[in-house]
């Protein structure tokens, strides 16, 4: 399993890597590589992936942004962001609505 602690260690320029994904999407919502950090650094991981390739993943949420990330071979690498809807996600932005 991927920790919180493990993820803001590896909260570095030099060994973050954003996806091709991830860009296209921070253009079309307007998140800022800054948004993404202070997520790693003020966030929690709200849900684990761990059957994800190449690496187990997990969904981090801060306040009004989730991003999608995993670790593997000492890299950091962040896959998606995205600000959560009221549709999918109840006010507190960790719980899924209906997984209750």
């Amino acid at each position: 399993m991927v920790s919180i602690e493990n993820i803001q260690k590896l909260c570095n320029d030099e060994i973050i890597v954003l996806t091709e994904h991830l860009l296209a999407r921070m253009r079309q919502r307007g998140i800022k590589y800054d948004d993404l950090k202070q997520t790693i650094r003020n966030g929690e991981i709200i849900e684990q992936y761990p059957m994800d390739y190449p690496f187990p993943s997990c969904l981090i949420s801060s306040v009004d942004l989730h991003i999608v990330c995993s670790i593997g071979e000492g890299v950091l690498y962040i896959i998606t962001a995205y600000r959560p809807s009221g549709e999918k996600w109840e006010k507190d932005g960790k719980t899924r609505r209906g997984s209750q």
